[in-house]
Formats: structure tokens, sequence, C-alpha cells
């Protein structure tokens, strides 16, 4: 029986060792992934820190997926990506080589320990709307707190 293809939003972010390469890698290797049909990229974007503001800026994306996996499924691949590229989890908000989130999943909602979709700080960060906008039609209004600098195209 073949499986549904769903359509899910990842929000992609780092700001540890080369930025833009760990980006790259982190995209690569959720494309490569057997259960992942296709993937859509926004373009690159540098930002404030938000949350702890001693640490570097970010470089973000967004990314679109089509995908076979269920969203609990694409969150452990999420976690596998994090850990391939070095991610260590000390202070909350801090520096990362690569964060991966899922924004949502089609008409998917949770509000578990495990996992909560919509992102629950989504609407609140504008390094995660300003890129998803390029991807989706999603009409909420950017928050103006931090800075979300274009950097260019993004290219895997």
């Amino acid at each position: 029986m073949e499986k549904k293809i769903r359509t899910a939003y990842l929000s992609m972010g780092g700001n540890i060792g080369d930025r833009e390469e760990n980006l790259r890698s982190a995209v690569r290797f959720i494309r490569d992934h057997e259960g992942i049909e296709s993937i859509r990229t926004s373009s690159l974007y540098e930002t404030e820190p938000v949350g702890y503001d001693d640490q570097p800026y970010f470089l973000n994306i967004c990314a679109e997926v089509r995908t076979t996996l269920t969203p609990y499924e694409l969150l452990d691949l999420a976690h596998e990506t994090e850990n391939l590229l070095g991610r260590k989890r000390g202070i909350r908000f801090g520096p990362r080589t690569v964060d991966v989130d899922i924004l949502l999943y089609e008409d998917f909602t949770s509000d578990d320990k495990v996992l909560t979709v919509p992102h629950p700080r989504m609407y609140e960060r504008a390094f995660v709307l300003v890129p998803l906008k390029e991807l989706t039609d999603i009409d909420v209004p950017v928050p103006e707190d931090k800075s979300v600098v274009l950097k260019g195209p993004f290219e895997v």
C-alpha cells in the first residue's frame, strides 16, 4: 500500500561554525531520506538571536517538504539531522550548529510533550515567518522586534 504524500514546513537555523554549509548539509540529509519526496527552500536570512542575546547572529531558512513520513517520523528525522551536524543542547535558545523545527504539517495539530504543531512560538518570530511567507500563503503579521536581513538565494 502506497503512503500518502503530505506537505510540511520546517524552520532551520544555526550560528556556530560554517553556518551556511551546516544548513546545506541539513537540507541534503533531509532531502536524501527515503521518506522525503521533495524539498524546496526559502532564501537565506541573517537574524539577531532571540531569547539569549550574547551569541553570534543566525542564518535561517524555511523548507517545504513533501513527505510520506508521519509527523513523529519527521520529528525523528529533524533530531537525527541535528545530531549528525553536532547540535549540543545547553543554554536554552543558545548557540547551535543547526536547529530543525517542524512548523506546520498539513492539518495535523498536536500539543503533547513530544511534538507541538503548529510550532508554539512561530507566530512570534520574524526569523520564521519571513522565510515561511516565501513558501506558503500564510497570512499572519510579522513581528518587528528583531532584524531579519535577506542574505540572498539559498543554493544546496
